[in-house]
C-alpha cells in the first residue's frame, strides 16, 4: 500500500508540473502558485466536515503541520519559481533532485530514523539520475552567479525537510487529512500574501484553469504523501516520490512537447534502479 501511495504521489506531482507549465504560458508564476495552492486548500476545506477526525488531537502536531505548510509547499514553491527565473528549468531540476538526501538527514535528526545503506544508495541514486536526466549543454545562462544555485538548493532542502517534519507530526497525531488541511491553509495564506506584489502578467482564464487543475492534482499528491508517511519511514517514501520529474518528462513526450534522448533514458534507468534497490530491501 505504501508503495502504491508513493507512486500515486509521484504520478500526480509529475502531471501537475505539466499542467503548471501550460498555465505559466498564460499568466504570472506567483499568481499561478496562489491559485493552485488555494485550490487544494479549498478542496480540503470543502470535504473537511466528513473527512476531518479530531479524535486524538495533538496541539504540538498542529504546530508542526503549520510549520510544514510554510516550508512545503509555500517556501519551496516560491523559491523554485525564483530559481527557474534565474537559472532556468534545467539547472533547477538538476539541483532540486537532491531533495531525498535532505529528507534522509531530516528523518535522522527530527524522527530518529535509522537510515539503512539501501536508503542512502537509493537517495543518492535518484538524485544522480535526475541530474543526468535533466542536464543540458549550455544550461547555465549568461551572467550566471554561483550564489544563484542557493535558490534550487533551498527548494530541495525545503521539500526534504518538510517531509521529515511532517513525519514528526504524524507520529504525534497520525491523521494525514489533518496534516494536509493545516499545512495547506497556512501555505495558502503565505503565498496569497506574497502574491499581493505587482504581477508581471495579468491573470487569464486559460491560465487559471490550468492552475486549478494543478491544485487538484497537488491535493491528491499531498494526501498520498502524508498517508504514506504515516505508515512508513521517510527513508522509504522520499526517494520514490523524488522520481516525479520522470513522469513529467514521459507525459511531455507523449504530448509532443519534448523528445526523449539517450541521456533521458540513462538518467531514468539510474533513478528507477535506485528505487528498485530500495523497494527490494
Amino acid at each position: 500500500m505504501v508503495l502504491l501511495l508513493s507512486v500515486l504521489c509521484a504520478l500526480c506531482l509529475g502531471t501537475a508540473h505539466v499542467t503548471a507549465k501550460r498555465g505559466l504560458g498564460a499568466m504570472d508564476a506567483r499568481a499561478g502558485a496562489a491559485i493552485s495552492i488555494s485550490t487544494a486548500t479549498a478542496v480540503f476545506v470543502i470535504v473537511s466536515p466528513i473527512a476531518l477526525d479530531l479524535s486524538g488531537l495533538n496541539l504540538l502536531a498542529v504546530g508542526i503541520f503549520a510549520a510544514v505548510g510554510l516550508i512545503y509547499p509555500a517556501l519551496s514553491t516560491l523559491v523554485t519559481f525564483e530559481a527557474n527565473d534565474r537559472l532556468g528549468a534545467t539547472v533547477t531540476s538538476a539541483v532540486s533532485g537532491t531533495a531525498p538526501v535532505f529528507a534522509l538527514v531530516g528523518a535522522a535528526v527530527f524522527v530518529g530514523e535509522v537510515i539503512t545503506a539501501q536508503a542512502i544508495i537509493a537517495s543518492i541514486g535518484v538524485a544522480l539520475g535526475i541530474a543526468v536526466f535533466s542536464w543540458r549543454r549550455g544550461a547555465l545562462r549568461a551572467g550566471f552567479r554561483g550564489y544563484d544555485l542557493l535558490f534550487p538548493l533551498i527548494a530541495a532542502i525545503a521539500r526534504g525537510t518538510g517531509q521529515a517534519l511532517a513525519k514528526t507530526g504524524l507520529t504525534l497525531w497520525p491523521n494525514p487529512f489533518a496534516a494536509s488541511i493545516i499545512s495547506y491553509v497556512i501555505a495558502s495564506a503565505a503565498v496569497v500574501t506574497v502574491n499581493r506584489a505587482p504581477l508581471e502578467r495579468r491573470i487569464s482564464r486559460q491560465g487559471a484553469r490550468w492552475f486549478i487543475l494543478t491544485g487538484a492534482l497537488n491535493c491528491i499528491a499531498v494526501m498520498a504523501l502524508y498517508t504514506a508517511l504515516s505508515r512508513a519511514p521517510v527513508s522509504y517514501v522520499a526517494p520514490i516520490i523524488a522520481t516525479f520529474p520522470l513522469v513529467t518528462a514521459a507525459l511531455s513526450a507523449a504530448l509532443g512537447q519534448e523528445r526523449l534522448t539517450v541521456q533521458n533514458i540513462v538518467g531514468s534507468l539510474i533513478s528507477v534502479s535506485a528505487v528498485i534497490i530500495l523497494v527490494s530491501s
